[in-house]
């Protein structure tokens, strides 16, 4: 029998919700002071459905958008929950790019492709040397 949308999830529910292990749900905690589960005796944790949606949110900025950790406490920072239930609803967030810029936009693309290139010549050339 499935929960109802207003019922607590428990931190396997929620991980399971949003595609995510566990492990990074409760790393998150200690990087984001936003994350605030209930916690019971024993130390079993429950995720309200706001805080499920704050986890979406989160998840799709690092994961889909792009976001570092460090942005994303920036982006918190400077405006609020919103953004992140925003993001967390499925909408599109335009963070200005001093906030946190998606890895695409962080430099030349052209250059970064130039660069990896040369990078897999060069171990190409080094594992040919290694498998004389």
């Amino acid at each position: 029998m499935a929960k109802g949308p207003e019922a607590f999830r428990t931190i396997s529910e929620a991980a399971d919700e949003l595609g995510v292990p566990q492990h990074v749900l409760r790393f998150w905690e200690t990087k984001f002071s936003f994350i605030k589960p209930m916690k019971r005796a024993g130390g079993r944790r429950f995720y309200r459905p706001a805080d499920v949606v704050i986890l979406a949110g989160v998840r799709s900025l690092l994961h889909d958008e792009g976001y570092t950790i460090k942005g994303l406490q920036k982006l918190h920072r400077e405006q609020g929950l919103k953004v992140l239930v925003a993001a967390g609803s499925g909408e599109r967030i335009a963070a200005p790019a001093q906030i946190a810029a998606p890895i695409e936009a962080r430099g030349d693309v052209a250059a970064l492709l130039a660069a990896l290139h040369s990078l897999e010549t060069a171990k190409g050339r080094l594992d040919g040397l290694l498998n004389r």
